[in-house]
């Protein structure tokens, strides 16, 4: 039976480790940037994602069920 204190990656990822040890060689504030750079690319995935599925919505529409739904998944957690 397999140990529960080792997680098994089901998918490969070759490239981790160099990742790492990138992010460990960056300055606190350069890792804070990189964070704020990906929360806004996620954010603006997110809501290009509700526009296809929404086209019919104005924006200001597209906007309330933005906030709406980027509100459940901060309160997932809950």
């Amino acid at each position: 039976m397999p140990s529960n204190d080792v997680q098994q990656d089901p998918k490969p990822r070759p490239n981790h480790e160099a990742y790492l040890q990138t992010l460990r060689r960056m300055s606190p504030a350069d890792r804070l940037k990189k964070v704020d750079e990906l929360t806004e690319t996620s954010r603006s995935l997110f809501k290009a994602g509700l526009r296809l599925r929404f086209p019919e919505l104005s924006e200001v529409e597209l906007h309330r069920l933005y906030l709406e739904r980027l509100a459940l998944c901060h309160n997932s957690n809950s």
